[in-house]
């Protein structure tokens, strides 16, 4: 059975290196936190395998699909939530998740079953009837992830998926991408809040300059940088070089 993500030698130039031949795997069934500084290249691996971006070489593989050949069924199996979603202003969030609903091809009455389902997860179905330009930074959140998961993709990523949350709010995601991987899905996440990472991840990826420099469990980093209980933020300063992991790279 084919990985979740395949990724080989994928490369991305712009006014400098910014993904440098990276390779990377996410298996099936796994969450993983990828990590890095500021520029190290997250967000721009994350649109290449969304379809968002063109590499400049390298290869993407999506549940056995090559991304490349074929986009199209690549970006079926995929949701790509960047870390300041769109929607429009002027849908409720019912008429939002409809719309999505209707671009993926999704019978009406089973998008309804979903859509509720969704909203009431998210603590927005009170809110079904507003439209989304009255909604908090973190409603707004909420209501693209719904929108994220309306076709229930198998392979999630998220790109800081916790911005602007309180921490019910906070809660509410965490348990719902857990709930996910608990049923088979893939989940690929960045985040700042290394306490996230640390106790959500099943495996964590931390990359600088474009490469992966560690990859593994927490336990598994602790052993390769021989620091026995020590804190993912200590292992992060001392493989990255920076406290401040979160803001994506261009």
């Amino acid at each position: 059975m084919a990985d979740a993500l395949t990724i080989t030698g994928l490369r991305k130039v712009f006014a400098r290196v910014a993904v440098d031949d990276l390779d990377l795997t996410v298996r099936r069934g796994e969450l993983y936190a990828l990590l890095g500084p500021n520029g190290a290249g997250k967000t721009t691996t994350l649109r290449m395998v969304a379809g968002l971006l063109p590499p400049d070489a390298g290869a993407i593989d999506i549940l056995g699909v090559d991304a490349r050949a074929d986009p199209i069924a690549a970006k079926r199996r995929v949701a790509y939530l960047p870390d300041e979603p769109l929607l429009y202003d002027k849908l409720t969030p019912l008429e939002y998740l409809d719309f999505i609903a209707g671009l993926w091809g999704i019978d009406p009455a089973t998008a309804a079953v979903t859509a509720e389902s969704l909203l009431r997860t998210l603590d927005l179905w009170d809110q079904r009837d507003a439209r989304c330009e009255t909604f908090s930074r973190g409603m707004k959140q909420k209501a693209a992830l719904a929108g994220a998961l309306v076709h229930d993709p198998a392979l999630l990523i998220l790109d800081e998926p916790l911005t602007g949350l309180d921490a019910g709010a906070a809660r509410t995601v965490k348990d719902l991408l857990v709930a996910r991987v608990a049923a088979g899905g893939t989940v690929i996440l960045t985040t700042h809040i290394l306490e996230v990472a640390e106790r959500l991840a099943d495996r964590i990826g931390i990359i600088r300059a474009g490469r992966l420099v560690a990859e593994g469990t927490l336990a598994e980093l602790r052993a390769a940088q021989g620091a026995a209980g020590a804190s993912l933020e200590d292992m992060f300063i001392a493989l990255a070089g920076s406290r401040d992991p979160a803001p994506p790279a261009t």
